[in-house]
């Protein structure tokens, strides 16, 4: 996603060339770069649409790519030398000068690397003409994405499925129609809501094409809105279809005729009838607001259904035409199996020696009516003989979803909600990437990750942290992850991705040069990598790659011996580690060097101290040193002015799991000011000892 990293980098640009530590020469070049850099922008949006079906644009943003990386890192180390200590006495002195020397050298540098920077910036731009036509040409004709007829060719499909081909379906139908029917004579919307694939269309079509409702209601039509809809087409493909319903003769509708005038016939040719009228695939607020006025609040019981991926949609639309929301659920084990067993066996039972295989298989469905039947279109020509092709199939079924044609349509269903998605979310989503499958993900360390990898940009009249929740409130809403877990007064604790959302996003990420997981025993990773997450895997470990411009590192159940070697490599840019580990035994001394750190989790670790050399990390905001044996904290933490979350506690291990130990606090934590959550402090602490701008205060009695 190139987009994500110029949108970032040109905010560093402009911090950079505001702080005015740069030569003259230096400043021009910075400029021209971030000049050349906002002119390309205009452009990205529809390259990343493209980059996945067209080879010379994804060729084009990775150069591009390229360039913005080595941009920021040229920055970075810039700004490191820049901030070398020069220590005290004779010593200082002479280190000052050599530092000096060090300094003027390193602007001269940045002088040379920008321009280097800005002639690769030329040339990629100047050298590639026929795809900037090509992208001038989708944006005039399309927007900002271009669409695909194979995903519209599937939504049709839908339609036309015959009823013994659906399973699962028999009563959400009837719920439907009950609503239809039984309803209030005033106009009502029903939402129909839920994830890519789960089959929406086919069920509203079910219940379109049901005879009662065909009796119900004088007047139905069907609009199917998509990302990118032609508003005027769309009313008027609706009055045509209504006038195929009038009783009375009406005027044949003139050419090119205008928006408003169509909402006007639709609104009078509706105004006495009671009509029935899908819109089915809606995605923006925006796009439904166009809509809603052509459709008359007469006393005939006039329904409206919306099948959305958006929440929001959902519920808005509900509250304000009055309705209900069915959200849709992934098919029960019984009847996900059912389908499977339907489509895989031609309506056969499976074979014995395969079930075991089968369910596995079935398994990573997760209930996701489109996923099964892709798996089954994969499986119903192997060999029900040959156990060895089905288990093949089980092992290297990501490879299958990167690589076979049958699951196009899949990927594309599901990719849909991820293009749709503006940059600043984009970035947050494929960070789900680097947890591993089945995790849950406890969302108060999402959101401090999104702070600490800079994602989240800041909102008026909002803390940091609560632009974050907002983000993933609407990674919700649309979708793309779910809740796994409530606390008792109802706030989201965990949360989840779908199996086959996480298979598409790990392969996204390591195209896109955005993150790598290492999660296999041959798995290597490129040369250079920004975000990486190394899952089990001790052997990935013994590589020995470069990392020197690797910006997060992410450690789940590492061995000690093999986070030894990691942590050992080259770091100097690193922004966040996250060790999840119960092997590490010692705070490592080397983390203290990596200057940049913004967030530092050694959470369920078996750290018993933290050194005072912790207070080398001048820019951090988050420790977290959850359920670890750490009990007091060295002095030095109060001089992290930037520290926004102090996370240390661990639980009792007794008959009372709810006890907690927390740590003893240093005289003057009050100086941490930008302090927002604390915990958890021994009961024996004096209250004026505590930061003032704290949100979140938990004292152990």
């Amino acid at each position: 996603m190139a987009e994500i990293a110029v949108n970032y980098l040109l905010d560093k640009l402009k911090d950079f060339l505001e702080n005015g530590v740069l030569l003259r020469g230096a400043k021009e070049e910075v400029t021209l770069v971030k000049r050349q850099l906002e002119y390309i922008r205009a452009f990205l949006r529809v390259a990343d649409s493209l980059e996945d079906i067209d080879e010379e644009v994804k060729v084009w943003v990775k150069q591009l790519r390229e360039i913005t990386y080595d941009t920021e890192d040229a920055l970075d180390e810039f700004k490191l030398l820049l901030a070398h200590d020069h220590g005290i006495g004779f010593p200082r002195l002479l280190s000052k000068m050599s530092c000096c020397i060090k300094n003027m050298k390193g602007r001269y540098r940045i002088v040379s690397e920008m321009k280097s920077i800005n002639c690769r910036i030329k040339s990629i731009y100047d050298g590639h003409w026929r795809i900037r036509n090509k992208l001038n040409e989708v944006e005039h004709r399309y927007g900002s994405s271009k669409p695909d007829d194979t995903w519209q060719d599937q939504r049709g499909n839908a339609l036309l499925l015959d009823e013994a081909e659906l399973v699962g379906i028999n009563e959400p139908t009837k719920k439907l129609v009950h609503w239809l029917i039984e309803g209030s004579s005033t106009r009502e919307v029903i939402s129909v809501v839920g994830m890519g694939g789960l089959g929406k269309t086919t069920l509203v079509n079910q219940v379109y094409e049901d005879p009662e409702v065909k009796k119900h209601f004088m007047i139905r039509a069907w609009i199917t809105l998509s990302q990118s809809p032609n508003i005027e087409e769309l009313l008027q493909g609706m009055v045509r279809q209504i006038m195929r319903h009038a009783q009375d003769p009406v005027t044949p509708l003139e050419d090119n005729m205008d928006r408003l005038c169509q909402k006007m016939i639709i609104k009078d040719l509706l105004q006495n009838a009671r009509y029935l009228i899908i819109i089915d695939d809606a995605w923006r607020i925006n796009d439904w607001d166009a809509i809603k006025h052509a459709l008359p609040n007469n006393t005939c019981g006039s329904r409206i259904i919306i099948t959305s991926r958006n929440s929001d949609l959902a519920y808005t639309s509900c509250g304000e035409f009055r309705g209900m929301v069915y959200k849709m659920e992934p098919l029960p084990p019984e009847q996900s199996w059912k389908l499977f067993c339907t489509k895989t066996f031609q309506g056969n039972s499976c074979p014995p020696h395969l079930e075991e295989t089968c369910r596995l298989i079935l398994k990573k469905c997760e209930g996701l009516p489109l996923a099964i039947v892709a798996i089954s279109g994969v499986l119903v020509s192997k060999d029900t003989r040959k156990k060895n092709e089905w288990d093949l199939v089980r092992r290297s079924l990501r490879t299958e979803i990167d690589c076979n044609d049958k699951f196009r349509t899949l990927k594309r269903v599901l990719s849909l909600s991820f293009d749709d998605l503006p940059y600043y979310l984009k970035s947050c989503f494929l960070h789900l990437s680097i947890f591993p499958r089945g995790h849950l993900i406890s969302c108060g360390s999402l959101i401090r990750l999104w702070i600490g990898e800079g994602f989240v940009d800041k909102k008026e009249g909002m803390t940091v942290e609560e632009a974050a929740r907002d983000y993933l409130y609407e990674l919700l809403n649309r979708s793309l992850i779910e809740v796994a877990v409530k606390t008792r007064d109802g706030r989201i604790q965990y949360c989840r991705i779908h199996d086959f959302l996480l298979d598409i996003i790990i392969s996204k990420s390591s195209n896109q040069g955005f993150a790598e997981t290492a999660m296999e025993k041959h798995h290597k990773w490129p040369d250079k990598v920004r975000r990486l997450s190394i899952q089990n895997s001790p052997q990935a470990m013994q590589q020995k790659r470069p990392l020197s411009q690797l910006r997060s590192l992410y450690l789940f159940g590492v061995e000690r011996s093999s986070m030894d070697a990691v942590l050992g490599s080259e770091m100097r840019l690193l922004t966040v580690l996250d060790s999840q580990t119960a092997s590490l035994t010692k705070f490592p001394a080397q983390v203290a060097e990596w200057c940049y750190l913004r967030y530092l989790s050694f959470r369920y670790s078996k750290v018993r101290t933290v050194p005072y050399s912790i207070g080398n990390l001048q820019i951090l905001e988050t420790l977290d040193l959850k359920h670890t044996y750490v009990t007091e904290l060295p002095v030095v933490i109060t001089k992290l002015h930037r520290l926004r979350h102090l996370l240390v506690y661990r639980y009792a291990d007794s008959a009372y799991p709810w006890f907690k130990y927390g740590f003893k606090s240093p005289e003057g934590i009050g100086a941490l000011q930008s302090l927002q959550k604390l915990c958890y402090i021994e009961a024996e602490i004096l209250l004026d000892r505590t930061a003032g701008g704290i949100t979140t205060l938990d004292i152990i009695s």
